[in-house]
């Protein structure tokens, strides 16, 4: 009887779900563990076979503690708001909730197929109503409070309104805007209401303010860092520009300390958090103030090496500083508009990442250097970035080697403060080891005596202050989109008003289209019913406008990364409609135990999420403040892609091994059209294209027109996608399960290749045969196991277990193929020995197990099980191979008991029939015995 994997599997997803086998306990007296994958985006391309990877591996954890008597919770969902089914609507006209809905069906199939462990009762969405509901619930709380640096917590608006009355913020230490006025509290109770609510926004831990975004025109958005690789929208590669736009704005930099700190306190790997370390950017130095000559205005500097100062022969400022284009003298001002204009089309992060060029431009203007007085030129450069400190620094060029490329390229003078150093070529940027010249009050110092005396005098001369700066900047919050999450607010007197959180959510609205407006304001401009009515509570047509009782909403959404912000503590009760989670569910599941998902998102949404588990906890409203206490970072899995030669110019196709050194076109060929000879079918490649049909080819000798072949990121746009449907239809889910294992450790990346399957599809034969025989019965019996037996049990229980508690899963797979190996060479069939291994067998290979357990008469799942009790006796070895030599050379081996002494070894060999044979009437001269480990007869 033949393995039936498509039969198996059918019934045994169809009974888990009937059956709500995977549903977490709530309440439980158990030990609780949750483990949580990073949930998918749903396209429209579905499932290939790298997205797996890390579901797999989740959920053979999952299955594991199930196993060892956790309470798990193992949930999934749907990341379901975003811009790839918005272009899709703009392209189409089809609203995004009906293809998110259709790419959601699509989703849960090809991950039910797959035999995964979720607990779908817990399924949450973002782009369903009633859970971004709680994440419009989440932006109000956040909008509603301020962060106090002295008890270094989030706290209640209502809070400060009280201490504003009471003694003003003189004396307030508080996150908030530079430009904060200073006021008492008589001056507070004298404002209008007006005049307060500018003055609490600029403490709100989210707020409205004019900033330097990243603006894809084509797109039509903002998009965010993360979502722009080298200076073109990630998603279509479209060109991407610094703009400025008043946009909604998350406080995140108030968290940058604990942001900081907690991750001292998380199971994370260095290098990620090194990541976080590196984007939070902690920096302890001075802020200086540069007076402007000419111009009652001053430029302030942040700088880590204020012991530095005397070194200063420049000041640059980003070209978006505020005061670029105030300060530009009118014979400079041509120049610096169209260097301004030039900049705005990098991101910042290709100026970051761009040390080669030099380009900058003259300003006309001076500042006054605090100490000596002199006046130093203000340039402008594209290597200092707005976003950054206060978008300006004093330029070192004998210590700083952007500085010092910066001068020689412009021929700025480059003066040494470093006594015995040579600064002609290169700055010199060590802090130990020199002593500081030619810097007045400085002369004789080192970095660290330095340091603190010119913080001393800036203070003193009111130039400026000791100070910590990170790099964390705040995050822009709003998109210029119709597929997000609305913003629960409208506008009086064009100051934003929060709607009570009776009245959420806040849907999305009918718009004819999904483009920004004739006029450029965003998506929701188009609709007409988009208008609050504050004594109806509802939203209500826009001709309804009168400023009085009726105001205009907000028209932008959220970015995607507020609804994954906080989806884990949803999972905890995500059926809850009078909270965002109850508090009983939230002290007992407390915060992801392990998480798994791709490094792409390190310094994006784990940051995000960390910052509102931080602030969630700061109101009571959660019992921890770090959201994942483990996070592993899965490897990818890369697609073999295929390559046409094209000869340049033309429309011949060249075989591979016929370009000899011509000049060719390199263009992506879908691998469905290539054999595994890395032959392609030519007439399917004419088929696939118009401009393909009246091709020539030229083919090698043999007639075959070969492809190259080259490993690479596993996508659609590379035509290298390999479904696991197609997968699942040949070999079955097991199979598939067990091979994205076996490829390698979990961590790195690896090819993908299909050829490479049919080991794992026969592994699973054998262990069927194992079981059951060609009639169809089972073969396992209820006998005494043998030692042999045992020991294959044994040992495959603690290489197993020590496999998935270190996350080595690969060399899992590898375990269960010698076992199975080595229980058929001893013809095992003990119940005592087969069984158990089933249960260690099924988190890998869920279905099988599952069918061969119910074989064996059991009528519970194995999920329900305990795992094998490891027994380390059984492990110990009681006898040795020796190998047995004469003059050095191997002849034989015996098994012999590892109690026997040297002496007894030596009898025993002596006599044994195979020494006479080899002897042949010879006598020994010597006999060498290594108790353990060898046995040599020298004649």
């Amino acid at each position: 009887m033949r393995y039936d994997f498509k039969a198996i599997e059918a019934k045994w997803q169809k009974y888990w779900a009937e059956a709500q086998t995977y549903k977490a306990e709530m309440p439980s007296k158990k030990p609780k563990y949750f483990v949580l994958d990073m949930f998918p985006y749903p396209s429209g391309a579905g499932l290939h076979v790298g997205h797996p990877l890390g579901y797999i591996a989740s959920d053979i954890y999952a299955r594991y503690k199930r196993l060892r008597g956790f309470n798990v919770l193992h949930p999934q969902g749907y990341d379901s708001f975003g811009l790839p089914a918005e272009q899709y609507a703009i392209e189409t006209g089809q609203h995004p909730a009906t293809t998110t809905d259709q790419n959601i069906q699509r989703y849960r199939q090809q991950l039910d197929r797959l035999g995964f462990s979720f607990d779908w009762s817990c399924e949450v969405k973002t782009s369903d109503p009633s859970y971004f509901k709680w994440t419009q619930w989440i932006f109000l709380k956040l909008f509603d409070s301020w962060y106090d640096k002295e008890h270094d917590k989030a706290r209640p608006v209502s809070e400060l309104i009280e201490v504003f009355r009471t003694q003003g913020n003189a004396a307030l230490s508080a996150a908030c805007d530079e430009k904060t006025p200073v006021f008492k509290a008589q001056q507070w109770q004298q404002m209008d209401q007006d005049q307060q609510a500018d003055i609490l926004l600029k403490y709100r831990l989210t707020y409205l303010a004019e900033t330097e975004v990243n603006w894809c025109p084509y797109l039509g958005t903002v998009l965010a860092n993360d979502e722009i690789v080298n200076g073109l929208s990630e998603r279509g590669g479209h060109p991407v520009v610094r703009k400025k736009m008043t946009q909604w704005i998350m406080r995140i930099s108030a968290y940058a300390q604990r942001l900081l700190t907690g991750l001292d306190h998380i199971d994370w790997t260095f290098a990620l958090k090194e990541s976080q370390r590196n984007w939070i950017g902690k920096s302890v130095g001075a802020l200086v103030h540069f007076e402007v000559k000419d111009l009652n205005r001053k430029i302030s500097v942040f700088t880590t090496r204020p012991d530095t100062i005397f070194g200063v022969s420049f000041v640059t400022l980003a070209p978006e500083h505020p005061l670029v284009l105030e300060l530009t003298t009118s014979e400079h001002r041509e120049e610096i508009q169209s260097y301004i204009q030039a900049t705005a089309r990098r991101s910042e992060r290709d100026r970051m990442a761009d040390v080669k060029t030099i380009s900058g431009a003259f300003t006309g203007a001076y500042v006054w250097h605090p100490f000596t007085k002199k006046p130093l030129p203000i340039w402008i450069g594209d290597y200092v970035l707005a976003g950054y400190g206060t978008g300006a620094v004093m330029a070192v060029p004998c210590g700083d080697q952007r500085d010092h490329d910066f001068a020689h390229f412009f021929d700025l003078p480059i003066p040494n403060i470093f006594k015995d150093t040579n600064v002609d070529q290169e700055a010199f940027t060590e802090k130990s080891g020199f002593i500081i010249q030619n810097s007045d009050f400085l002369n004789g110092l080192d970095y660290v005596s330095a340091m603190k005396v010119v913080i001393e005098q800036l203070e003193s001369a009111a130039a400026g202050q000791g100070q910590t700066n990170f790099r964390l900047r705040d995050a822009v919050f709003s998109r210029q989109r119709f597929w997000g999450e609305p913003f629960p607010m409208y506008y009086v007197n064009g100051r934003p008003q929060p709607i009570s959180p009776d009245h959420l959510p806040i849907r999305l609205p009918h718009v004819d289209q999904y483009l920004p407006t004739e006029d450029g304001a965003p998506p929701l401009g188009r609709a007409t019913q988009w208008a609050w009515d504050t004594e109806r509570n509802s939203v209500v047509d826009n001709a309804n406008v009168d400023h009085k009782k009726v105001f205009p909403l907000e028209l932008n959404t959220m970015p995607g990364w507020a609804g994954s912000a906080w989806y884990f503590f949803r999972y905890m009760d995500a059926q809850n409609e009078k909270e965002f989670a109850n508090q009983e569910a939230m002290s007992y599941w407390k915060q992801v135990d392990l998480y798994i998902g791709g490094s792409e998102h390190a310094t994006g949404h784990l940051l995000y999420s960390r910052f509102w588990t931080k602030f969630l906890f700061d109101l009571g409203l959660v019992p921890v403040d770090e959201p994942f206490n483990k996070l592993i970072n899965q490897g990818m899995i890369l697609g073999t892609s295929a390559f046409v030669h094209r000869l340049e110019g033309t429309s011949t196709f060249l075989s591979n091994d016929k370009v000899d050194g011509q000049k060719t076109q390199l263009i992506h060929v879908d691998v469905n059209m290539v054999d595994a000879s890395n032959h392609l079918n030519i007439n399917q490649f004419k088929g696939w294209r118009k401009d393909f049909a009246d091709a020539d080819f030229v083919t090698n000798d043999q007639g075959h027109f070969v492809v190259e072949r080259e490993v690479e990121k596993m996508s659609k746009s590379k035509y290298n996608v390999v479904s696991p449907d197609e997968i699942c239809d040949q070999y079955g889910a097991d199979s598939l399960r067990m091979y994205e294992m076996f490829l390698g450790p979990l961590e790195q990346a690896k090819p993908w290749n299909t050829a490479g399957i049919s080991g794992v599809y026969n592994f699973l034969n054998k262990l069927w045969r194992l079981y059951i025989d060609d009639q169809n019965r089972l073969k396992v019996e209820a006998s005494e196991p043998s030692a042999e037996n045992l020991k294959t049990l044994h040992k495959s229980i603690k290489k197993v277990q020590d496999d998935i508690e270190g996350f080595s899963f690969n060399t899992s797979v590898s375990t269960f193929m010698i076992a199975v190996n080595e229980f058929s060479t001893q013809s095992c069939q003990s119940k005592q020995v087969l069984e158990p291994f089933l249960i260690l067998l099924s988190p890998y290979a869920p279905h099988i197990a599952e069918e061969l357990w119910h074989r064996l008469g059991h009528s519970t799942s194995v999920t329900s099980q305990s795992f094998p009790e490891l027994n380390e006796a059984l492990l110990v070895e009681q006898t040795k191979v020796y190998p047995v030599s004469f003059n050095g050379k191997m002849r034989f081996t015996l098994e012999l008991s590892l109690d026997m002494d040297k002496a007894a070894l030596e009898t025993h060999v002596l006599k044994h029939d195979q020494t006479v044979s080899q002897l042949a009437g010879h006598k020994p001269k010597k006999v060498i015995v290594v108790p353990g480990k060898i046995i040599n007869i020298v004649y």
